[in-house]
């Protein structure tokens, strides 16, 4: 009798595969060869369903987005970004490793691009001009893999020496147990606050004449 069958690779098998390396093993272990050997398969029989890691990374990407519990018909504009906030935060948490390999780098994924879309029509509606809307959500993401990296780091904090310390330092020796989601929730409500400041700034005000 002949060997079973392999199931036939595709696309998703190998994005799947090359997420959990990363989560296991960090980014810099992201390659064909190990995805491959991960996958059972030789190097090369990739190629027949990514172009190259540039592929690869966009579809980890897609597959983070797919688990983000995201609703951008939520209204006001205020009410979507915190949304928006918490889903981003909770699932690169999940894949904190993937951050430094993402963040930064020109989205060409059409199933991220169209949520990017959604977003911009969200704050076109909101009253946002169009050269705003973009630093405005790169600002949150900015704020938001932060926050991500941030919940990482409390499982590798290390008992800190207080007879090597500074006066003055209570805040860090006394900090709560959640004082990392007080740090997010105070500075999501600030970033918010102040997106509204210059929302304010940029709107005239209701039977004021527009310079020009």
């Amino acid at each position: 009798m002949g060997r079973p069958s392999r199931p036939p690779l595709t696309r998703e098998d190998i994005v799947r595969a090359a997420l959990e390396l990363v989560d296991e093993q960090g980014p810099d272990a992201l390659s064909t060869p190990r995805i491959a050997a991960r996958l059972g398969v030789k190097g090369p029989s990739l190629y027949h369903h990514v172009s190259g890691r540039e592929e690869i990374l966009e579809g980890i990407r897609e597959l983070i987005l797919s688990e983000m519990d995201l609703d951008l018909t939520v209204r006001p504009w205020t009410a979507a970004v915190e949304n928006w906030a918490r889903a981003y935060r909770a699932a690169f948490a999940a894949h904190p490793r993937t951050i430094p390999l993402l963040t930064g780098r020109p989205v060409r994924s059409l199933t991220v691009l169209n949520r990017y879309a959604q977003a911009f029509d969200l704050l076109r509606e909101g009253g946002w001009p169009e050269e705003h809307l973009l630093p405005l959500v790169q600002s949150v993401e900015y704020f938001l893999s932060g926050s991500a990296l941030a919940l990482v780091d409390a499982a590798t904090d290390l008992p800190l020496r207080t007879e090597d310390l500074l006066p003055g330092l209570g805040p860090i020796l006394n900090a709560p147990p959640d004082y990392r989601e007080i740090a997010f929730e105070t500075g999501l409500s600030a970033l918010i606050r102040g997106f509204q400041d210059t929302l304010r700034t940029l709107t005239p005000a209701p039977g004021a004449l527009r310079p020009g």
